[in-house]
């Protein structure tokens, strides 16, 4: 109507506001249709979880981790990393594994698995997985774009999925995966103070990792490592023309 604005909200654009963390990934994470491009790449492509020490105890980029695995031992998965949208600031979804798994017992993980033939890309891998192990329907997530390739230690080739959850959604753990679910800040976790280094005998070499210590949670390897990669991508300081 001539002579009348309607009025329009604010959208709080802050970098840990449910809109300002949806922008940032949006803009600075890798555009979701690149997930099954990253599913292609040979095993030299993406980041190591972990770094090989030197002989003199410091991080060797040489010595990465398709040396000490054969080609054919590598597997691909996909996780969810679950930005809860509460206000006025996001939280992260994690789960604490159970102790008698096979793999990464008892320790801190994104909801996730290996990436099945029968889905259409990884990123309806991961939203399957987080299906299976919290029960997180697909509705209550907005997936918005990809963190960068990561390699473990186990033979894993990790496609990390950045989504945005309804914060209505009431986890269901699965019990004979997910031992407890829980929620940490995402200010404190991009905070670089909080990024430790962590140090841990494998296979006769010695390996450095990322880590977090939020409370009583010990959050190590490659969650870990992706949660750095995210404050990389999303939140670390840049200079002008910089477009990773």
């Amino acid at each position: 109507m001539a002579g009348l604005s309607a009025h329009v909200p604010e959208l709080d654009l802050s970098p840990f506001s449910p809109t300002g963390f949806a922008a940032l990934a949006q803009s600075r994470g890798i555009a979701l249709e690149k997930a099954v491009w990253m599913t292609e790449q040979p095993v030299t492509y993406g980041i190591d979880a972990g770094r090989r020490l030197d002989e003199t105890g410091n991080p060797n980029a040489n010595l990465r981790l398709e040396f000490l695995l054969p080609p054919e031992k590598w597997r691909m998965a996909a996780v969810l990393v679950p930005i809860v949208a509460r206000e006025p600031e996001v939280t992260v979804l994690l789960t604490l594994r159970t102790a008698h798994l096979s793999a990464h017992a008892g320790q801190v993980a994104f909801p996730g698995g290996k990436i099945e033939k029968s889905d259409p890309t990884p990123v309806h891998s991961a939203l399957r997985e987080a299906r299976e192990e919290i029960g997180l329907f697909p509705e209550f997530v907005k997936p918005l774009a990809l963190l960068d390739l990561h390699n473990t230690g186990t033979g894993f080739r990790v496609i990390p999925v950045m989504g945005l959850i309804d914060p209505s959604f009431v986890p269901e753990p699965e019990p004979n995966e997910v031992a407890e679910i829980f929620e940490v800040p995402l200010s404190f976790l991009m905070n670089e103070q909080n990024h430790l280094r962590h140090l841990l005998n494998w296979q006769d070499y010695r390996i450095l990792f990322h880590a977090m210590q939020f409370e009583e949670r010990f959050i190590w390897g490659a969650t870990a490592a992706m949660l750095h990669n995210l404050y990389e991508r999303l939140y670390a300081p840049r200079d002008e023309g910089d477009d990773r």
